[in-house]
């Protein structure tokens, strides 16, 4: 890898790791646009790293808060903070199975340029619909177990490349009447073990098939991924409380189309 792809798809990991526009899709496009050769699954690793790093810097005081509560609700002391660390403990679990049963399959056949434009389409008009329609009313401390479960599946189509693993959990979230702040905030937590599992699953498939991998490529790439998702969460979160998620909306409707457009031009 270059040093200019190393930069470019750190950044992109980092910053749409946590938008609701789909990371899959922003790091094949660069690969089948410019014909990039594969990143390996040691960069991968890397840039998992830096993500994970930066939301859990992020959400520290909430990370503290729930582990603590787990803690003394395994001794008998229940608490607001001992069921969010459950809820998302379970709804971890559907993406998790997803991911042991269905990650091959999904590979072999649905990670192509024409899944990735119509699921942009498809999830971005549904993300809409859900911003436009829900009442959003409720925070995440009211979460309950049969919702949060719910939210977990919507994580588990989210294995189909350019559906946004963010994007779809704030839908499901939103129509489920949590307001804007409370779908980004369960997911951004959400996100939390199953970056560690997935970065886990690639890490054991590096240990049983090792590669040669550039240490400068590796550090730079977990220390943009960094900066750029905890800037990224951070402005987030702000924006989603002024406009919604019509910003997002857009973007990825011209992504899809772009993309289409791009698509049909080769192919013809």
């Amino acid at each position: 890898m270059s040093t200019l792809e190393v930069i470019i798809l750190a950044i992109l990991q980092g910053v749409t790791e946590f938008l609701p526009i789909s990371s899959s899709a922003h790091l094949i496009l660069p690969s089948a646009i410019f014909g990039w050769q594969d990143q390996g699954i040691a960069f991968d690793v890397a840039v998992h790293v830096g993500t994970l790093l930066a939301v859990m810097l992020f959400f520290r005081q909430d990370i503290g808060r729930l582990t603590v509560g787990w803690v003394q609700s395994l001794g008998g002391q229940h608490s607001t903070d001992s069921k969010l660390a459950w809820w998302i403990i379970l709804a971890t679990i559907p993406a998790a199975l997803a991911g042991l049963l269905a990650a091959d399959y999904i590979e072999t056949y649905l990670r192509s340029p024409w899944v990735l434009a119509i699921t942009t389409i498809v999830f971005g008009l549904v993300l809409w619909w859900a911003d436009a329609t829900a009442k959003q009313q409720q925070s995440m401390e009211q979460l309950s177990w049969q919702q949060a479960l719910f939210i977990g599946v919507a994580q588990a189509i989210s294995l189909i490349p350019g559906t946004s693993r963010s994007g779809i959990t704030m839908t499901a979230a939103m129509l489920l009447g949590l307001d804007k702040v409370s779908a980004a905030r369960f997911s951004f937590l959400l996100s939390i073990p199953i970056i560690v599992l997935s970065g886990g699953y690639q890490a054991s498939k590096l240990l049983s098939e090792p590669e040669r991998f550039d240490l400068h490529a590796i550090f730079l790439g977990m220390g943009l991924a960094f900066i750029s998702a905890l800037i990224c969460i951070h402005f987030f979160l702000k924006i989603i409380s002024r406009m919604g998620m019509l910003p997002f909306v857009i973007y990825r409707l011209l992504l899809g189309v772009g993309l289409l457009i791009f698509l049909g031009w080769f192919a013809g």
